[in-house]
């Protein structure tokens, strides 16, 4: 129905100078598509004020709504070419009147989980890079023709939307940073499996796709909401946190897409919270996240945690511990080199996690999972309030090299979700109990003792020992030659 659409306007954004990648394709198509969608929510809440008796008041201000400056319609419903702007003057409203005002709401609004909060966020903190007026009239009247009113109308919108995320992941070496294959969270969800009336909670949220397709999951099964489930839904369930300005717009606009009108999302540096501060009211019953790797942060953010180090996983993970309620479950990707890493504070890591938390399960990810991120990882699933005792591992093998053409899919998930339910053992799966992990080095490391090779994850020291010994070794067979001729 729609996919023309979004064609079409990547078509225009080609063109413009301003926007040279998938980023600023999806970054200036989000703008456009909120505004637009917030046009069909103030109608449709203006139509059901009339039919109660009541009168609506708008968020926006009549000049700056969608129908007014962008799609102004004459009396067959057809776009009005007399009063529609195009060229420098459209640009020209955009960039000096409208941007400005919109940002305006974040001073205006009573609390950060107002949709006027979050007109503000977006708008104080994106640019427009649409040069050309006349290339945005066209991408407005492409915007136009697309409709948020049914939930057909926005399950199709929202896989059109996914697919313009997956793209922009793939398209550079961060890719994880926005993008977290959606097989591996689903399956990620199955295995925490949340239930209604419970937080669901993500400090790294992106592009929100482990709070939509939580919120996918739980509407799957659960067919027969009753009007306070799905109120509980929309308000009170999915929290986070994104410090990105880009991934904070797409998370809003994704949720919007995937049917939570409000999303109850935070522009904020998670990280810069200090855990002593948090208080049994902030705590959170799921946690789903896929942090990122290898982000280094500031000594003085370091202060905020128990155990300090630069690497900003570390400090995610023990954030997510400390935000989880007791009985509390979590899910979190991180790279596999955590398993084993030799320093203090990984040791420490994995210490306060395996004392706190019941690590029950580790997904062990082959290369490629994450496309462009460079780094194998793993999935660690823990719930908080009791010591680990026993650690279920499973090998991830599909049985092919994953890549940009040849991705993750759910297929290749089945047979973990099968074997996680009882934690059996199989080529792939085996459990270690925590009696015979190292009591001085905690180290978690992957070593199936059936399927496979030992995986040894050797420390920073060790490679550089041995890259030491090789120089010697190479320097005297050199002097040995050059003592022939």
């Amino acid at each position: 129905m729609f996919e023309q659409a979004f064609k079409s306007i990547d078509d225009v954004l080609w063109k413009e100078a301003g926007c040279g990648s998938e980023l600023d394709y999806t970054e200036q198509t989000s703008w456009l598509l909120f505004l637009k969608y917030l046009d069909g929510l103030e109608q449709d809440l203006a139509d059901q004020a009339a039919l109660e008796g009541r009168t609506y008041s708008y968020i926006l201000d009549e000049p700056y709504r969608w129908e007014a400056w962008a799609s102004p319609k004459d009396a067959l419903g057809k776009l009005d070419y007399n009063d529609a702007m195009t060229g420098d003057d459209l640009r020209d409203f955009v960039n000096q009147k409208l941007f400005p005002y919109l940002h305006g709401f974040r001073q205006r609004a009573t609390g950060p989980n107002t949709i006027e909060y979050k007109i503000g966020e977006i708008f104080g903190e994106i640019k427009n890079k649409i040069q050309s007026g006349y290339n945005m009239r066209e991408i407005i009247d492409h915007i136009d023709e697309l409709r948020f009113r049914s939930q057909a109308e926005k399950h199709e919108l929202s896989h059109l939307y996914e697919a313009k995320i997956r793209n922009m992941g793939n398209a550079g070496r961060n890719g994880g940073e926005y993008y977290t294959p959606r097989p591996l969270i689903r399956a990620m969800v199955q295995v925490v499996r949340p239930q209604i009336g419970e937080t669901i909670y993500d400090g790294t949220v992106g592009s929100a796709g482990f709070l939509c397709e939580a919120y996918d999951y739980l509407k799957a099964t659960n067919p027969d909401l009753t009007t306070a489930q799905d109120r509980t839904l929309q308000e009170r369930t999915f929290y986070g946190k994104e410090k990105k300005s880009l991934a904070y717009v797409i998370a809003i606009m994704n949720m919007i897409l995937h049917g939570i009108e409000a999303p109850n999302i935070l522009h904020t540096n998670t990280l810069t919270e200090n855990l002593a501060d948090v208080q049994e009211k902030d705590r959170y019953d799921v946690v789903l996240a896929n942090p990122p790797f290898g982000g280094k942060e500031r000594k003085e953010v370091q202060q905020n945690f128990s155990i300090r180090t630069g690497e900003t996983a570390f400090l995610f993970l023990q954030h997510f511990i400390k935000m989880l309620r007791a009985g509390g479950r979590g899910g979190v990707v991180i790279k596999n080199t955590f398993l084993s890493n030799g320093d203090n504070a990984s040791v420490s890591l994995r210490k306060q996690l395996l004392e706190s938390c019941n690590l029950h399960t580790v997904l062990d990810c082959p290369s490629g999972t994450f496309q462009g991120a460079g780094v194998k990882t793993v999935v660690l699933f823990f719930e908080k309030g009791a010591p680990t005792r026993r650690i279920w591992y499973y090998q991830l093998d599909p049985g092919r090299n994953l890549g940009k053409t040849n991705p993750l899919d759910d297929a290749d998930l089945v047979e973990f979700a099968v074997l996680q339910k009882t934690f059996a053992d199989s080529l792939k799966s085996w459990s270690v109990d925590a009696a015979d992990i190292d009591p001085t080095t905690r180290d978690l490391s992957v070593k199936n003792p059936d399927g496979g090779d030992e995986i040894v994850h050797r420390s920073p020291r060790e490679i550089m020992d041995e890259i030491a010994a090789l120089d010697a070794e190479s320097a005297e067979v050199l002097a040995r030659i050059g003592a022939l001729l």
